[in-house]
């Protein structure tokens, strides 16, 4: 089945603070994922040569470096020497800005993972699947669970969590930050005091990273002002988008159309339960019917 393709959705961090820095590098964090119905598509057509191969061209990323053709290769390579003839070729129908902070390649790789799992008949359970993610990307479990989740560690300890569900407007200045420049920053905040989850409120946190990407690049600062000073728009990840909540849809589209036409946006409404896992479940039901 290739003519129904397979979501990889877009997280947001509804705050991000930075607690420490182990001895390997890695930072210690805590956050809160929460989904949007905003996704990348992409399809599967299952083959038995051995061959995986990517079918779209992506501006700026070869594709050895993707981590959508690394995943397949990863599981293959679990699945066991018998899983060697097993190919794939990927098409990617790309809607999330890449850089923007919003795990666009973490969420393909999750896809990815997931629907080959079911498609390879591999079988695989979701914690191996989660583990097999967390070695391409600390972000690609949240997707692969699928759930809204509270994360600590370097991301990869997560407990479900339900947050409200509002309306966002998603802005991306069109311009593509590193996550590894960011996090290298001398100046960034490295010692926020943890806080705990039972007596969190979503206006008690913050992004750390967000006075860093502001200074580095003026263009996401610009957006926050554009939003206004009374606003509740915050960084997701390290950039670049920028999200705001509103009550209702309405509302979100009504400031969307003063939107300059230098930027990119997006009304979308957050999700507790990513779209991945409806796919996967109606996978399923049609098997067994």
């Amino acid at each position: 089945m290739i003519d129904i393709p397979w979501p990889a959705p877009a997280k947001i961090n509804l705050f991000l603070h930075i607690t420490g820095r182990r001895s390997d590098g890695y930072h210690e964090l805590q956050t809160l994922f929460q989904f949007l119905d905003l996704h990348d598509e992409l399809w599967f057509e299952i083959s038995e040569d051995g061959v995986i191969q990517r079918c779209s061209d992506i501006r700026d990323l070869p594709e050895n470096d993707d981590l959508v053709i690394k995943a397949a290769r990863r599981l293959r390579k679990e699945a066991g020497v018998n899983a060697a003839h097993l190919g794939v070729a990927i098409s990617i129908h790309k809607k999330l800005p890449m850089g923007g902070g919003i795990g666009g390649g973490s969420s393909d790789a999750a896809t990815t993972l997931v629907a080959l799992n079911h498609l390879w008949g591999l079988k695989l359970s979701t914690d191996r699947l989660a583990n097999i993610g967390m070695e391409l990307g600390a972000d690609v479990p949240v997707f692969i669970y699928g759930h809204a989740a509270w994360a600590e560690g370097i991301g990869e300890k997560l407990k479900n969590y339900e947050p409200e569900m509002p309306w966002y407007l998603l802005v991306h200045p069109v311009v593509h930050i590193s996550t590894m420049e960011i996090f290298a920053n001398s100046e960034l905040t490295r010692d926020t005091t943890p806080i705990k989850m039972h007596t969190f409120e979503i206006s008690d946190g913050q992004n750390d990273c967000e006075p860093i990407v502001r200074k580095l690049y003026p263009e996401v600062s610009e957006v926050f002002s554009w939003f206004g000073p009374g606003s509740k728009a915050r960084l997701t990840g390290t950039g670049a988008c920028v999200f705001c909540p509103y009550p209702d849809e309405e509302a979100a589209r009504l400031k969307a159309r003063t939107l300059p036409e230098k930027w990119s946006g997006y009304v979308t409404k957050g999700l507790n339960r990513s779209s991945l896992l409806d796919r996967l479940a109606k996978e399923l039901n049609h098997k067994t019917k």
